[in-house]
């Protein structure tokens, strides 16, 4: 147990005192115009460089990462059977899927998941 904390120790000041002598040791001014902009050959920009994006497509990824986080939640319950009463089991899994049927019910109803 000493020994981890020792080496845990160590690696955290070793990296500590690398990223102060970088930080130490860098050449960078912050205030430079030119590195600033979005085009680093000097010129001034004539129009934005933001380009639009579409936010069906967002839409789309955000609700894409909400049901894959939904399904790394679901997976550790069918491990648990067996260490669980089955009672208690059978009806938090239940009321967890009828939250997510709710809510992709309620999603598909917006227009949500409608592409066009």
């Amino acid at each position: 147990m000493l020994s981890m904390l020792l080496i845990s120790t160590l690696t955290f000041l070793i990296s500590l005192i690398v990223m102060m002598i970088s930080t130490i040791l860098a050449k960078k001014n912050l205030l430079d115009r030119e590195k600033n902009s979005p085009y680093e050959c000097g010129f001034d920009p004539k129009e934005s460089a933001r380009i639009p994006f579409s936010l069906r497509f967002f839409l789309i990824a955000v609700i894409f990462l909400i049901f894959d986080v939904e399904i790394t939640l679901l997976l550790p319950i069918a491990s648990t059977l067996n260490f669980s009463n089955l009672f208690a089991w059978f009806s938090v899994s239940l009321i967890f899927l009828f939250i997510l049927l709710f809510g992709l019910y309620y999603e598909w109803s917006q227009g949500a998941l409608d592409w066009s």
